[in-house]
């Protein structure tokens, strides 16, 4: 359907060059968008676009600069003359008992989870009002909408992404830029994988309450990094969408 085509789209996913990233940017890639990897390391966002089409490119960014934010954005717009769609999905955790949280790790969580991301489409905004059109898509997760004993600073990252999806989807709806956020459940990458060895028993009570029964896979976030990304989310903004086999609708 047309509704989907991402043809002659520009598409700059954060962390995009591995896990959940990945799979939206092969989603994107598939309806037609060009992709730009935005990530700190050169070699896996080289190695990952070895699957798309010609024209995607990887530029360096970390989210946690502020100056690396604005100038990875300046470096799309310099290359390919406009910037269409973002997915703000970089985005790291540190596991420990909350009493022993320091300030610096709370926040280097909370700059690399939510302030880089309200950089990066701060950034983006003046562009996408210019064409008349933009989508910015936001991966929040399972802990946007649940409390987290042995990750304080990334659930409340991941809170705080939820309303500033919902702020800028109020801001910025007159420029016909729709903002909403995705919630991925339990989805099968490195950082999850480093979590099952962290918690005890995590795999067990997650299969348990998914009602789907099963983890997630990254591919399992690319139809709706596309609708998110297209024209028939055009009438949705300010959405968070849970992606999670039924977790957060199970008891």
């Amino acid at each position: 359907m047309t509704l989907f085509d991402l043809s002659g789209h520009v598409a700059m996913v954060t962390g995009g060059n591995g896990g959940i990233g990945l799979g939206m940017a092969r989603g994107l890639a598939s309806a037609g968008a060009t992709i730009v990897i935005a990530a700190r390391d050169q070699a896996k966002s080289q190695a990952a676009l070895s699957g798309f089409a010609e024209g995607s490119c990887f530029i360096q960014l970390n989210v946690a600069d502020e100056e690396s934010c604005r100038a990875a954005v300046a470096a799309t717009l310099g290359r390919f003359g406009r910037l269409d769609i973002l997915i703000n999905n970089a985005g790291m955790s540190i596991r420990k008992a909350a009493a022993s949280y320091d300030l610096v790790e709370w926040q280097a969580v909370l700059d690399t989870n939510l302030t880089g991301a309200f950089v990066c489409s701060q950034a983006a905004h003046p562009a996408m009002k210019h064409a008349g059109r933009g989508k910015i898509i936001n991966i929040g997760s399972m802990f946007s909408i649940f409390g987290s004993g042995y990750a304080v600073p990334y659930s409340v990252s991941k809170g705080g992404l939820v309303q500033m999806t919902k702020s800028l989807a109020a801001a910025w709806a007159i420029d016909n830029i729709q903002v909403n956020a995705v919630l991925p459940g339990w989805i099968d990458t490195e950082l999850t994988r480093d979590a099952r060895q962290q918690v005890g028993g995590l795999h067990e009570r997650v299969l348990a309450r998914t009602p789907a029964g099963r983890w997630g896979v990254p591919e399992d976030l690319a139809g709706v990094a596309v609708f998110l990304a297209s024209r028939a989310s055009d009438f949705v903004t300010g959405a968070a969408i849970p992606v999670d086999g039924g977790f957060s609708a199970s008891g």
